[in-house]
């Protein structure tokens, strides 16, 4: 750089290699969340008094068209990425009861209007939430917590022994546009 330069230079070289935040709240300051088509994030009923609390994580009333077949849990323990996984027969809805959990969803429906996209959600203890995970659409789970996570998932199928409608690829699968770094998993 010439010593003559104005400082202005400096400035638009940097510029042109930032990249700018995404929107990520609305006009009203309330939180901007980008979903594949057909998934859902849908706020927990949640009650509170002085003895704890009590939240609602399924209700067939809010899910007419898919009511509730099967309900499981499983833990994820600090640091470690579970996926990357897909179902051919049945949506996913996962409602984490404690920890933090960010749940990556990449969508491979090519009749999709989110085909190709890769989505972020995070999921908490402290905003909950169901989260629908449409069927053919990858999806990992990474505890980005200092805590084993524990959520429940409501899919939309039970789970048939005889024949498992689960097709997994490695965490750090070139198909799928996201690196979990050294997080290990499977």
């Amino acid at each position: 750089m010439a010593d003559d330069a104005p400082p202005q230079d400096l400035l638009d070289l940097t510029l042109s290699a930032a990249q700018k935040d995404a929107v990520t709240v609305t006009t009203s300051g309330e939180e901007k969340r980008a979903l594949p088509d057909g998934a859902a994030l849908v706020p927990a009923n949640v009650l509170t008094d002085a003895r704890g609390s009590l939240f609602e994580m399924g209700r067939n009333s809010r899910t007419p068209d898919a009511p509730l077949k099967d309900i499981y849990g499983f833990t994820l323990r600090p640091g470690v990425v579970k996926g990357w996984g897909l179902h051919k027969r049945h949506d996913d809805r996962y409602f984490l009861v404690y920890g933090d959990m960010e749940v990556f969803l990449f969508d491979v429906r090519a009749d999709s209007r989110t085909y190709g996209q890769l989505f972020r959600v995070t999921l908490s203890e402290k905003s909950r939430m169901t989260l629908t995970i449409p069927r053919y659409v990858w999806h990992a789970d990474h505890n980005v917590g200092t805590k084993d996570c524990f959520t429940v998932n409501m899919p939309t199928e039970e789970y048939d022994y005889a024949n498992p409608d689960k097709y997994r690829l490695p965490i750090d699968t070139d198909l799928i546009p996201h690196d979990f770094g050294d997080a290990t998993g499977g």
